[in-house]
């Protein structure tokens, strides 16, 4: 099947972009769950430890102090920290296409002919990976629609990740060792790539 030298074949001389939408993909994906106390949310620390003048020793009004042992941490992390990092649809859809060049230039893009059906059992979808030498390899399966014989018979295999043409992303890309399109998964890449898409 012939593809497409606008999203498959194009030179990337520079890799910048593609190294922004593989570091917005993780950024995107983390979580800010880890908070820690202010000296005001921990427990204790009500009395003054000792009296302001004649001790000899420094001033302290708590001891949940930051710079005391068993006090609050200053300047931690709240559990609000915002993560995100944007990028526009034109440049995700760069990269993406800067990404699945890089991987056709390697010889790692697959096509599917037409009459290769999977019926939801896995021994098929192992099958078609066999005959293709692909076993024991990180596959990502691009398919135009998630039916639920595709689903099926790529579920139990650990090295398949299966996901639409629509969602492709630049980490999943980079980080496979092959690239299987269906002959309409591959239609309908370009045709979202290229801004067709309604």
């Amino acid at each position: 099947m012939a593809l497409n030298k606008d999203v498959f074949g194009l030179k990337v001389e520079n890799h910048e972009l593609v190294k922004l939408a593989y570091d917005a993909y993780l950024a995107n994906s983390r979580s800010s769950h880890a908070k820690t106390l202010k000296r005001g949310e921990v427990r204790g620390g009500g009395k003054k430890p000792w009296r302001q003048k004649g001790t000899g020793r420094a001033r302290f009004g708590s001891t949940r102090n930051p710079i005391w042992r068993h006090g609050g941490v200053a300047f931690g992390r709240t559990g609000n920290e915002n993560f995100t990092k944007k990028l526009t649809k034109s440049s995700k859809q760069l990269a993406v296409r800067q990404a699945l060049s890089m991987k056709n230039a390697e010889k790692a893009v697959f096509v599917l002919e037409p009459t290769v059906k999977l019926k939801g059992k896995t021994k098929d979808a192992v099958k078609v990976l066999k005959d293709m030498k692909l076993e024991g390899k990180n596959v990502l399966a691009v398919a135009a629609e998630k039916t639920p014989e595709v689903l099926r018979s790529t579920n139990n295999l650990p090295n398949v990740k299966l996901v639409r043409a629509t969602y492709l992303n630049v980490f999943d890309i980079m980080n496979a060792d092959a690239i299987v399109f269906s002959d309409a998964a591959v239609k309908a890449t370009e045709k979202w790539l290229l801004g067709e898409e309604k």
